[in-house]
């Protein structure tokens, strides 16, 4: 019995070690393609990359704790593991940021916000964000139709052996967290390699909090606050030969929760129940000529999801709000460089959305969305420019009704850089989007809250920057990133939560953002075995009601963008135990547009401790341990929903 447990746990384990690792290395006879950190100080856009080793090395707990290490984002966040969490940029909104996974964007009609909640980071080699369009001209048109782009690329392992790889892990924690996964990988032959990866995680959630009301402060549970999801993948590579690749990826998701309600006049008693379940299959094939002038990029992707919501207590009987989306994607991009120092794309995407749900007043609507980019990029040794021109058609309708207004668009976008010192890497940067957002189905459909004739956001997006990397010494590296931002956004759509399901919606009408982005990166190497490592961001995010100068709501904040924002973690690798500390942390901001007394959420600073220690014993065996929010802050991001306090986690990694 006690062999039996132990090749168990052994299977629930999985290496964090590997994510040590640097670019395209040979471990144990596995190529494992888990980039370390990369430049941002060459882009001609702003481009932030968190890699596999920074994520391990600053203690970076979840998706959520890795977008709040980089600048300009801003999360919201309803608390503990599986609680929802969507990400703006800049002031833009969650649906103006697009999400790629693994290469192709993340689709979601009903309402644009993707929930990051469901991404785990035990399968995640990099998260990188780009804002705008910076000098990567070989991507899908679709991809260019966003002001941002959140890019989550997998742990990816190519083994040059035939026999078989696993890669385990097993994590506990505060609040009744476990969470195991396992990954198994195998080539077949030279050209193929397949995995297959699993996880499951379960977590009651139900942390304690403190409620204060004015000079009365009690001590609360959160309660009805349970989740249990499974995700697993499997991907298949073929190397067809040393010029063509094709890669297949099947994806599916599972995640039962009980939803939380306000926490308002000392109760928080919620009936509501969510189940989101996802699956998709997506294909990646890439070519290129013999001379390597000229290369074609294919992408294809079926996806399907449903939300099954129920609230029993409803004050008229269970409310059911149950619904289920479609996708048909396919993308071809053809890359053409007929000099060094000159490229050329042409990129032409099509997409059908439909929708439908269990209400009464469903109209059944769906979509046709047709995309073309031209872009074309010069570079020579301190100069690069960039141009692009996208044309968006979006063809609207309804199987049982009228649908919302056809849409199209140009939308120009540019952005250049120039080195300033021939032998320094200090450049100064500058780029210019317009893009069009059409409303999502929620926002023209949903009974009460939708519009028909709800107008488009229209967004123009200026960035100047400069950036500066330095080897100081041969122990010390350093970089650093300064970009200053205004962003004009015509009929700004915001979206307002009403409870963690249902969201309303209103055209501001015109929002003026104004920022500034400040990012520092920098390592010294004590010796050939200690390194201490400094990576921290600041944020000022200026995002205004600018529609009537006679309204009292002239010059307001929007909801739930903070003023102020900013990350930092310090971390020490040595031979012992490797550790590092981190904060992240916003000023205050308001629920809502108007600024109604008592709708403020006060701003926080919280902070963490992680260790982990890397054993070799046949396989790599890391033992990690975290400590999150160390002070045992008390705070929110969304109004009445606190966010938990003190609490740990543990895992256990093994590889083989």
């Amino acid at each position: 019995m006690r062999k039996i447990l132990l090749c168990i746990i052994l299977c629930l384990t999985y290496d964090n070690s590997v994510m040590a690792q640097s670019d395209s290395i040979l471990l144990d006879d596995v190529e494992v393609i888990a980039s370390a950190h990369k430049s941002s100080v060459l882009s001609t856009a702003p481009v932030q990359y968190l890699g596999s080793t920074d994520l391990l090395k600053f203690g970076v707990t979840d998706i959520s704790d890795a977008l709040h290490r980089l600048a300009g984002i801003n999360i919201r966040d309803y608390g503990g593991t599986g609680g929802m969490k969507t990400v703006s940029v800049r002031g833009l909104g969650s649906q103006h940021t697009g999400v790629s996974y693994d290469g192709i964007i993340l689709s979601e009609c009903q309402n644009g916000e993707i929930d990051l909640s469901r991404y785990a980071l035990n399968n995640v080699g990099s998260v990188s964000l780009a804002i705008g369009d910076n000098d990567d001209i070989f991507i899908p048109a679709r991809q260019a139709a966003y002001p941002a782009v959140l890019s989550i690329e997998t742990l990816k392992m190519l083994p040059s052996d035939y026999r078989a790889h696993l890669l385990t892990e097993v994590k506990t924690g505060s609040f009744g967290l476990f969470n195991p996964f396992v990954k198994y990988t195998q080539r077949y032959s030279d050209s193929f390699v397949a995995s297959v990866s699993s996880e499951y995680t379960h977590a009651d959630n139900n942390f304690p909090f403190t409620l204060k009301n004015i000079s009365l402060i009690t001590h609360e549970k959160r309660t009805h606050n349970k989740m249990d999801s499974y995700h697993g993948e499997m991907d298949l590579r073929w190397s067809i030969n040393k010029l063509s690749n094709l890669w297949t990826k099947i994806y599916y998701y599972d995640n039962s929760r009980l939803l939380p309600g306000q926490v308002i006049y000392y109760t928080n008693i919620s009936g509501q129940r969510l189940r989101d379940r996802n699956a998709f299959l997506q294909t990646f094939f890439t070519t290129r000529n013999n001379s390597g002038n000229l290369s074609l990029k294919v992408n294809a992707k079926v996806n399907w999801a449903a939300s099954i919501y129920k609230d029993d207590v409803y004050p008229d009987g269970i409310k059911d709000a149950s619904y289920w989306q479609r996708e048909y994607y396919g993308s071809a991009s053809l890359l053409y460089t007929p000099v060094d120092h000159l490229a050329f794309d042409y990129s032409l995407d099509y997409a059908y959305n439909n929708l439908n749900s269990s209400l009464a007043t469903d109209t059944r609507p769906y979509r046709n969305t047709i995309m073309q980019s031209f872009t074309a990029k010069y570079s020579i040794s301190r100069f690069t420019a960039m141009a692009r021109l996208l044309h968006s058609v979006y063809l609207n309708d309804e199987k049982d009704g009228e649908g919302s207004k056809d849409m199209r668009r140009l939308s120009p976008s540019f952005s250049l850089s120039y080195k300033l010192l021939q032998n320094h890497d200090l450049f100064v940067r500058a780029s210019y989007k317009s893009i069009f957002r059409a409303p999502t189905f929620t926002e023209s459909y949903y009974y009460l809250y939708g519009s028909r004739d709800l107008k488009p956001e229209i967004t123009k997006q200026f960035n100047l920057g400069v950036t500066w990397r330095q080897s100081i010494s041969h122990r010390m590296d350093f970089e650093a990133t300064l970009d200053a931002y205004i962003n004009n956004v015509k009929d700004k759509i915001v979206a307002v939560p009403y409870n963690m399901f249902v969201w309303t919606h209103i055209n501001v009408g015109k929002v003026l953002v104004q920022g500034v982005d400040a990012s520092i990166l920098a390592s010294y190497h004590l010796d050939s075995r200690q390194t201490i490592s400094l990576s921290s961001n600041y944020t000022y995010n200026k995002c205004e009601n600018r529609t009537s100068k006679t309204s009292e709501y002239y010059h307001n904040q929007l909801a739930y963008m903070p003023v102020h924002s900013g990350s930092a973690s310090l971390s020490y690798e040595n031979p012992l135990v490797n550790f590092s500390i981190h904060g992240t942390g916003m000023t205050m901001s308001w629920a809502n547009n108007e600024h109604y007394n008592g709708n403020s959420i006060p701003g926080y600073i919280e902070a963490g401790l992680s260790m982990y220690k890397t054993i070799d014993i046949g396989g790599k065996l890391t033992l990690r341990g975290d400590i999150l929010n160390i002070f045992n802050k008390q705070y929110n991001i969304i109004y009445m929903y606190p966010m938990p306090g003190r609490s740990f986690t543990m895992s256990a990694t093994y590889s083989f």
